[in-house]
Parts: structure tokens; sequence; C-alpha cells
């Protein structure tokens, strides 16, 4: 039966449903650890200090150098990536787990306009589709905080933090498709803690709350489980199915809300679910579609 299953799911969706179980489960630690008074800064800095070990051990057994080759573009890609870590931790720790996490799944709208605005690219009409749905769908989940309906009013500084955690993580994965071409991806991991760790050391210093034993354990488990992720997800795009495997992301989303149900006694509204469900139907179409649905050029000029 296992070999029967095994052969049933592509290596690739395994890999992503893999990446997607640990993100959810880290975005759950990082919820349960700020609930019990560590604060953001802090969180970023345990999970860049275990991030920091895990990587630096995995270059040194690749026998490679640590600081690559095109040094301006790693940095930049740690300075985005921290930015970016540090809006989504806030937005996790201030909305309920599966807004939080729909929140983050518009990227695909910013990444397409990144590409059209920066790198000239076509822009397909399954993305327009794309971005139509993701932004109907934002405008659905958000709409009782903007009318004030205070039963399911969401928190608008974080749903800015969660939408602008989509847009760095869009920057720096474009970034990172750059570096792809000439750095290891050991290296480009690295050069993220390399940044995050004294960076949030220093703007958490005054705030440092010491935690117990076992709230220390789940600080490290927030960078177990990111480190997971990363590697679910690595593995994924290096297979043959990586494109359609992408999809099965989105999972996550699932995990998250039963998390955070199970967990944290949290109950999606309505407005959630409707919101939710254009903006994950949005990214399967842009996944899916491309191929049926012909491309066009957006111009800047």
């Amino acid at each position: 039966m296992p070999s029967t299953l095994n052969s049933a799911i592509p290596v690739g969706v395994r890999f992503m449903l893999l990446s997607a179980l640990g993100f959810a489960l880290m975005s759950a630690c990082v919820k349960y650890v700020s609930v019990h008074g560590i604060p953001v800064f802090e969180i970023v800095a345990a999970r860049a200090f275990v991030s920091l070990i895990i990587s630096y051990l995995d270059i040194k057994r690749k026998r490679i150098s640590v600081w690559g080759n095109n040094k301006p573009l790693l940095l930049l890609r740690g300075a985005v990536g921290t930015v970016a870590l540090m809006c989504v931790y806030y937005s996790v720790t201030t909305l309920p787990l599966a807004e939080a996490t729909i929140l983050q799944y518009v990227h695909p709208v910013f990444t397409a306009l990144l590409g059209v605005l920066f790198l000239k690219e076509r822009i397909q009409g399954a993305t327009m589709i794309c971005i139509a749905l993701c932004l109907v769908g934002l405008g659905v989940m958000v709409q009782p905080s903007m009318s004030g309906a205070q039963s399911q009013e969401l928190p608008m500084l974080s749903i800015i933090m969660a939408l602008l955690g989509a847009l760095g993580s869009s920057i720096a994965y474009v970034v990172v498709r750059k570096l792809s071409q000439t750095e290891d991806s050991s290296v480009i991991i690295f050069y993220f803690p390399m940044v995050a760790l004294p960076t949030s050391i220093f703007l958490m210093w005054d705030e440092f709350v010491m935690p117990s034993l076992y709230i220390t354990l789940m600080l490290i488990l927030v960078g177990i489980f990111t480190q997971i992720g990363q590697y679910g997800l690595t593995k994924a795009m290096q297979t043959q199915a990586a494109g359609k495997a992408s999809a099965y992301s989105y999972v996550q989303i699932v995990f998250s809300t039963l998390i955070g149900v199970w967990i944290f006694n949290e109950n999606p509204s309505i407005w959630t679910y409707l919101g939710g469900g254009l903006i994950v139907t949005g990214a399967l179409i842009n996944v899916f579609g491309k191929k049926l649905i012909p491309s066009r050029v957006i111009r800047t000029s």
C-alpha cells in the first residue's frame, strides 16, 4: 500500500505538502510564543539563529565559500527577506492564522507586477485573471474592517503588514531567481539569517523577554519547522513537476485553519472563506491556466 501511494503522488507534490505543513507549524509556533509574551523581534532573532547554524553547517558540508559571488545582491536578498519576515510574523501574531496565511498568498499579484515593471516580462492571461480574483478576494476579506463591522473586523495595520510581507516575499523571489544563476542555494539561504540575526537583536534589545525552558524549545521549533518548509519547497522546485506541485502549497491554508481552530479557538468568518476562496482560485488558475489562456504584454511606458 505505501509503495502504491508513493507512486500515485508525484515526488514534487509530496515535498510541497511537506513544505506546506512545515510552514503551517512554524506559524503556529510563532503565534504560540507571542501569546506567551515573546515580542516579534525576539522571535525573528530566534528563528534567524537556528537558521544561521543549520545553513552554515550545510555550507561547510558542501565545502564551498559562505560569502558567494554576488555579495551586493546577496545582501539585498537578506535585507528584503528580513523586512518581509518581520511583517509576516507581525501579521501572524495579530491576526487569526487562517487570515494571516491567506493574505500571504496574494504574492502572485506582486510577482507579476514586479516582472512587468523591472524585468519587462510578458504577463499572461491566466495571471491577469489571478490578479483580478486576488484583488476581489482581498476586498471581500477586509470589507468588514472597512465598513466597521466590529464582530468580524480585522486590524487594518495587521492587514497592511501581511501585504507588505507578501510584497517583500515577491521581491525576494525575484532576487533569488537572479542569484540562482551564480550562487549555490545554501549560500542564498545563509545570507538571510546573517542579515536578520543582527538586525533583529538590535531592534529587540530593550524588549527582550527571558523565555522559560518550554518557550525556548518552541522558539527553536520555529527555526526547525522553517528549515523543513524551505527544504520541502527547494526539493519540490527541483522536480519536473515543480510548476504544478506549487499549487499544492495552498494546502498550508487548510493546515493553518485547522491549527487555528484546534489550538487557538479561532473561527474564520464567512468573509474569510469567500475571500480566501477567490484568492486560491485565482492562484490555481495562474498555475494551471498559463498554457490555455493567451499571453498579453503590459507596457510600462
